[in-house]
């Protein structure tokens, strides 16, 4: 009787299986599209209710938010900067584009000082396109 040889048993797959690689797949897309919206704020500020109408449109590239929190940190581009580190960065970036809209996010407790320090400091640059957000107050009547 014949046996069977060892040489099957060696044979080598010349299948991939893609299955693993599909569940990784869709587990980093899910992992993706959980944390996108999660980067694009960068502190957890409570803004006052303002009144007014929307501005014109501006490209996404012109714009460049600060934040201001109450313990007196600004935030631009999600790192913590001094005031004077702030104003630098916006000053290149002003040189650079003539279009640049500085968007101010403090918090509603912040110290008005902060805010106002930006500002002027801003203005004094040359920097005249300032926005000051806040959320929208409820349509009372």
């Amino acid at each position: 009787m014949r046996r069977f040889s060892q040489r099957n048993s060696l044979v080598t797959l010349s299948d991939i299986n893609i299955t693993p690689l599909l569940d990784l797949a869709f587990v980093l897309l899910i992992i993706f599209v959980i944390t996108t919206p999660l980067l694009e704020k960068g502190l957890d500020l409570q803004l006052p209710s303002i009144s007014g109408q929307t501005d014109k449109q501006v490209r996404k590239s012109d714009i460049r938010t600060v934040e201001v929190n109450p313990q007196g940190q600004y935030v631009l581009d999600r790192q913590r900067l001094s005031l004077d580190q702030v104003l630098r960065s916006l000053d290149q970036t002003h040189r650079g584009n003539p279009n640049l809209v500085v968007d101010i996010r403090a918090d509603k407790n912040a110290r008005v000082e902060l805010l106002t320090d930006l500002l002027d400091r801003c203005q004094q640059m040359g920097m005249n396109q300032i926005s000051v957000r806040g959320n929208p107050r409820p349509n009372t009547p």
